[in-house]
């Protein structure tokens, strides 16, 4: 499994704009896109204009199919006024327990 992480900074003002941005990239990528195994939005304890994408892809080119999909194209233009990311956490490949 291939999984990323970014955060947004997003300001107050445009909190539930990103909120249902983010949420309709997620349902209609874990909808159309067989490779999207999870996509999670997390709100930051410590600073509440911070949000997290937590997602999962089959593998890189599940990942590279959704970044160059409609929906990825879609969030990125409602988002692209506002959002100051994204910032890249982590992108890798998961290591299975195989113990």
């Amino acid at each position: 499994m291939y999984a990323i992480a970014v955060y947004f900074d997003i300001p107050p003002a445009h909190h539930a704009d990103f909120i249902a941005a983010a949420l309709e990239d997620g349902r209609n990528s874990g909808r159309d896109e067989p490779g999207t195994r999870r996509f999670e939005l997390i709100r930051a304890d410590e600073n509440p204009n911070c949000f997290y994408l937590n997602e999962a892809y089959a593998d890189a080119a599940a990942f590279d199919l959704h970044a160059k999909g409609p929906h990825f194209a879609a969030f990125f233009a409602q988002i692209a006024s506002y959002a100051d990311g994204p910032h890249w956490l982590i992108r890798g490949m998961v290591v299975p327990d195989t113990n």
